[in-house]
């Protein structure tokens, strides 16, 4: 098989998109759209986001050291999308989107009451890097919203619909091919 090479990129794929929400002690809560997150460790659960330091996000979670990661459902692709294209230094995106600004319970930064899923999420470590910052974060909490959850109050993915971020596109995450440890099963 041949193989083609190219130059280095971020090529890995899938990637969550998530909306992000930060906010100063006082003033007005912003919504940040967010490829660059991921889980780094599962005990405590530690969780990260890279920023661009261009973005208007970026100082709201600096100076409060907190954030809450919002996990949209694909219905609000366009919404997302639109949260990423647009500056909150020019707009109030909770009021152009229609989505509710919700209070967290350990964070001033708002949950979306809209996502299925939020994260509460306190900045224990920033990684500068060369074009965005991580904000390395412990999960204070996690939030479903009761519709997403099966008969046995677990989180149903068909009910969710997560979807991902690949060469500028979004893509809806689908069809199970097995669970963990399937492969050592007869």
């Amino acid at each position: 098989m041949e193989k083609i090479t190219f130059k280095p990129s971020t090529v890995l794929f899938p990637v969550p998109t998530v909306l992000v929400t930060s906010k100063f002690e006082e003033g007005e809560p912003n919504i940040i759209t967010i490829a660059w997150t991921g889980v780094m460790n599962s005990q405590p659960p530690v969780v990260y986001i890279g920023v661009n330091p261009i973005r208007h996000s970026y100082q709201l979670i600096k100076e409060s050291g907190e954030y809450v990661i919002n996990i949209p459902s694909a219905d609000q692709v366009k919404l997302v999308d639109f949260c990423g294209v647009e500056s909150g230094r020019d707009i109030n995106k909770f009021e152009k989107t229609g989505f509710t600004p919700m209070p967290a319970t350990h964070v001033n930064a708002p949950l979306i009451a809209e996502c299925p899923v939020n994260i509460e999420c306190r900045v224990r470590q920033v990684l500068k890097l060369d074009s965005h910052d991580v904000f390395i974060a412990d999960v204070l909490a996690v939030h479903y919203n009761s519709d997403v959850l099966d008969d046995k109050g677990k989180p149903d993915l068909d009910k969710i619909k997560p979807y991902g971020y690949c060469f500028s596109e979004y893509w809806l995450i689908s069809d199970k091919l097995g669970s963990f440890g399937f492969s050592k099963k007869g």
